[in-house]
C-alpha cells in the first residue's frame, strides 16, 4: 500500500523531533510526503528580529523537507499566534483538501504548549471537514471524498502539560532511519546553534535522540522509536484497515499497552 501522508507540526523542527522517523520510513515505502508547520518560527531567536528569524527558519524547514523528499507547504502564523479560529481552520482545511492525504501525522491533544495543542485541534477539524461541501475553505477547493487516518505523536518531553507520562498505542521502530532523522533535525541550524551556545554542544540533537531511545525502551524491542496513537476514526474513515499498519512492515511496529503510570 502506498499513498500520501501530511505531517502537520506547529513550528519548524517539531516534525523532526517527534514525527520524522515515521515520515522517512513512509517515504522509503513509496509514500508521497508533505511537510507543513503552521507557524513560521518567528520567536525562535534571541538575536534576530521576528522577520529575520522567520526567513531563516523557513529556509531551514524547506531544506529539511527537501532532505526527506517531501513537498513543502508554507506556514501561516507567527509563533504563539496559532489559535483555533475560523480563518486558520479554513486555510488548513483547504490545504488538507489540496493534498487529500491518506494519513495525517500531527501533535497530540495534550502537550506542553498551546501552539501544539491548537495545531492538533485544527488538524483534526480540518480532516473532519475535508468532505463537507457546506464548509467554506480558503482558498476555495472542492470537498474530498477520501478516507484519512490521523495519528497523534507523543508530546515533546513525552509528558503531558501536568507532567504525567504519555504512552503511545503504537510504537514504530525508527532505528534504521535514526541517522537520517538526526541529519534532518540538524538542518535547523539556527536552533542548534542557539541551544549549543546556551545548553552545550549538540544538546539539541541529543535531546531528540534521548526521547527516541526512551520510546524504544517502552516498546521492549527497539533501540529507537516514535510513538503514535490513532485518532478515533469516526468521521474520518473506517477503523480497519489501518493505513500505518499496512504501510510499514510488521517488523517495524509494536503494539503497546500503556505501562503503569502512563496516561
Amino acid at each position: 500500500m502506498t499513498g500520501r501522508v501530511l505531517a502537520i507540526g506547529a513550528h519548524p523542527d517539531d516534525i523532526e523531533f517527534m514525527m520524522a522517523g515515521t515520515l522517512l520510513l513512509l517515504g522509503q515505502a513509496g509514500w508521497e510526503l508533505h511537510y507543513l508547520t503552521v507557524a513560521n518560527g518567528s520567536c525562535g531567536s534571541q538575536v534576530h528580529d521576528a522577520a529575520t528569524t522567520a526567513r531563516i527558519r523557513r529556509q531551514e524547514a524547506m531544506a529539511a523537507a527537501q532532505f526527506a523528499g517531501a513537498v513543502y507547504h508554507e506556514s501561516r502564523c507567527a509563533d504563539l499566534d496559532i489559535f483555533y479560529d475560523r480563518d486558520t481552520l479554513r486555510w488548513l482545511a483547504s490545504l488538507v483538501r489540496e493534498v487529500a492525504p491518506d494519513i495525517i501525522l500531527t501533535h497530540g491533544p495534550a502537550d506542553y504548549m498551546e501552539d501544539h495543542t491548537n495545531t492538533c485541534r485544527l488538524a483534526v477539524t480540518a480532516a473532519f471537514a475535508r468532505g463537507m461541501p457546506n464548509f467554506p475553505v480558503d482558498p476555495p477547493r472542492p470537498p474530498v471524498d477520501r478516507a484519512v487516518a490521523l495519528y497523534h505523536a507523543l508530546p515533546y518531553g513525552l509528558r503531558g502539560p501536568l507532567g504525567r507520562p504519555v504512552a503511545p498505542a503504537l510504537v514504530v521502530d525508527i532505528s534504521t532511519v535514526m541517522n537520517a532523522k538526526r541529519q534532518m533535525l540538524g538542518l535547523h541550524l539556527s536552533q542548534k546553534e542557539w541551544l549549543d551556545a546556551s545548553q552545550g554542544i549538540d544538546s539539541y540533537l541529543q535531546h531528540m535522540e534521548d526521547m527516541a531511545a526512551e520510546v524504544g525502551r517502552l516498546s521492549g524491542r527497539f533501540p529507537y522509536a516514535e510513538g503514535w496513537t490513532r485518532h478515533l476514526p469516526l468521521g474520518l474513515g473506517p477503523a480497519i484497515p489501518d493505513p500505518l499498519l499496512q504501510a510499514l512492515a510488521p517488523a517495524d511496529l509494536a503494539l503497546q499497552t500503556p505501562p503503569s503510570g502512563h496516561a
